[in-house]
């Protein structure tokens, strides 16, 4: 069976981010490790990094029409040095001067290891590639989950009694792409030819989408990029298996004209959005859902952001887990929340007796100023409590991460490294700095990373078990992705510590409404339950049973608090101090 993972037409026939891509592919079905599209603009002369037996690779891939010259060998060692990297490895599409080879034997000469693949040797490393999916090779780093695999027979059975459509509803964390990915494989050993289109609302979850997919693939199933940034021609989608677009690009290609080839199936991620003009179009072009291409949606909130349901392409859930369903029964590592009180003002609750706030306003009188030193210290001590530690502190501010990670490394108990995108005034890490972050935090020689404005979503660090919030963020929707990197299960981790400083109220309501859901009513028939998951609230260390009582009857309405707007006065103080509520410290 042919490999396709390379092909002359990824080779001629597509632009150089799918070149790149194909090798970043390539690589993964070669048993490398820590694999990522490092290829930016300022990327300091890497495209694809990765590692392998204990080595750093360094890929720069070149799609030019000439053959590539020395002057690429030296951006390439440049490039190794700043990665930190072992093995360079430069790719050209259309192959190498003489003068390149030379280097080579004279870098080799000198113990510097570079490689040279050109197009022939591109598709030798194809054949060496096994068609067999990375899932099947390595099943126990893929292997399905109890209700990924129910997820996926039902799933199949409504495809086979005929019904349109199917809706996955998991929580972050409980992979509604690898339940998307594994019906398709399931999906062509009845129909081989089958193609599918997976469609997304943002060129980001296109990039996402595609690369989680991979690993279910055999090597002689193509893949291929449909967004704002790359628009392959009709004859390049047609030789594709699976296509990832933004919804955005079809429809105004559908708009202008274009023609749109047959599709089996259709994935819709983060199906919530459904209902804007842009899906409609496309959805009616394909009749995906209503007589034409089987329809597959999947989010986390089986609702749209209007309120309303999605009755008109769905009709039920085949799978519904939620995040404390998830948590309970096991399908996420346990957690245990620990938000700290001690910023908490107590003297200005009496002081302000009946007065009606919006939650600007509470937090600017009722909180504490920043609190650093005691953030590290705790931190520091919840090292010790983890096997094999690994930490994200999500930070407000670019200077707030810096010196956070200053801090950490002052005390010296693991190593720490800021790491954010781009701030509001324009300032943007260097991407070389950017990705040997992330390198060094996969392969556990940086063991934090303090976050600004990264890490949210995308990046898929299961061994992360400590979560530290400084970050004070007003979406239920990023909350929920940040406490998400910690919660992937993965092999001798069975907790999530999280660390709670926020000083909004918003927050303490969040924390209290997820107390209330995991003290709730349990099935005591269900086969997986897990009682390790708490919210625990603390002051000085200690736990403050008292604090978080006051906090509870103040608070009132938990999910009216926490999903209020900034300017929202939607909050009393209590007329008059609450017996037992905590006194002045």
């Amino acid at each position: 069976m042919s490999q396709r993972i390379v092909s002359d037409l990824l080779l001629s026939g597509t632009g150089w981010q799918a070149f790149e891509r194909m090798v970043m592919r390539l690589v993964l079905a070669r048993d490398f490790e820590h694999v990522r599209l490092a290829g930016t603009s300022g990327d300091g002369g890497a495209d694809v990094i990765a590692t392998r037996a204990g080595k750093r690779w360094l890929f720069q891939v070149k799609r030019w029409r000439r053959a590539v010259g020395p002057e690429v060998v030296a951006e390439t060692l440049a490039a190794c040095q700043r990665y930190e990297a072992d093995i360079p490895v430069i790719v050209s599409r259309n192959g190498f001067e003489h003068a390149v080879l030379q280097q080579q034997r004279q870098l080799i000469a000198q113990g510097i290891k570079l490689q040279l693949w050109d197009s022939r040797k591109l598709f030798k490393q194809a054949e060496l590639a096994e068609d067999e999916s990375l899932a099947q090779r390595m099943s126990a780093k893929y292997d399905l989950r109890s209700y990924q695999a129910e997820a996926v027979d039902r799933i199949m059975g409504e495809f086979v009694r005929g019904s349109r459509s199917a809706l996955v509803v998991l929580a972050t964390g409980l992979g509604k792409t690898f339940v998307a990915a594994e019906f398709y494989r399931r999906f062509t050993l009845t129909r081989p030819e089958a193609k599918a289109l997976v469609l997304a609302h943002r060129n980001e979850l296109v990039y996402q989408l595609e690369r989680s997919f991979w690993p279910m693939l055999r090597a002689s199933q193509s893949t291929g990029i449909w967004n704002g940034h790359e628009r392959p021609d009709l004859d390049a989608l047609k030789d594709l298996d699976v296509v990832f677009a933004c919804v955005d690009s079809v429809a105004s290609g559908l708009d202008s004209g274009r023609e749109l080839q047959h599709f089996d199936l259709v994935v819709v991620d983060e199906c919530h959005h459904l209902g804007t003009l842009a899906y409609n179009t496309v959805l009616a072009e394909l009749s995906a859902g209503d007589g034409g291409a089987f329809l597959v949606g999947m989010t986390a909130t089986p609702w749209r952001p209007d309120g309303s349901a999605l009755g008109q392409w769905f009709d039920h859930p085949v799978v519904n887990i939620d995040l404390v369903r998830g948590l309970r029964e096991g399908y996420l590592a346990n957690v245990d929340y620990r938000m700290y009180t001690d910023n908490i003002n107590w003297d200005a609750l009496q002081d302000l007796q009946g007065k009606r706030f919006s939650p600007k306003g509470i937090n600017r009188k009722l909180f504490i100023e920043e609190w650093d030193d005691a953030v590290v210290e705790r931190l520091a001590e919840v090292w010790q409590e983890q096997r094999n530690p690994r930490g994200i502190v999500f930070c407000g501010t670019i200077d707030h991460a810096e010196k956070m990670a200053s801090r950490i490394n002052a005390l010296a108990f693991t190593r720490a490294q800021a790491i954010y995108s781009r701030s509001v005034s324009g300032r943007a890490m260097n991407p070389v700095a950017r990705n040997k972050a992330l390198w060094d935090f996969a392969e556990g020689q940086t063991g934090v990373l303090c976050a600004v404005d990264m890490l949210n979503e995308g990046v898929d660090v299961p061994d992360v078990n400590i979560v530290v919030f400084q970050r004070v963020t007003h979406s239920r929707r990023i909350f929920v992705q940040q406490l998400g990197r910690g919660l992937r299960l993965a092999p001798g981790k069975d907790r999530v510590i999280v660390l709670d400083f926020v000083s909004d109220i918003r927050r303490f309501a969040a924390g209290l409404d997820l107390q209330n859901s995991l003290d709730g009513p349990r099935d005591q028939t269900a086969a997986r339950i897990r009682l390790g998951n708490k919210v625990t609230f603390l002051h000085a260390n200690e736990e403050d049973k008292v604090g978080a009582q006051f906090l509870r009857e103040w608070l009132g309405d938990l999910k009216a608090v926490e999903e209020a707007g900034e300017d929202v006065h939607i909050l009393r103080y209590p007329p008059e101090y609450v017996p037992g509520a905590p006194k002045r410290r």
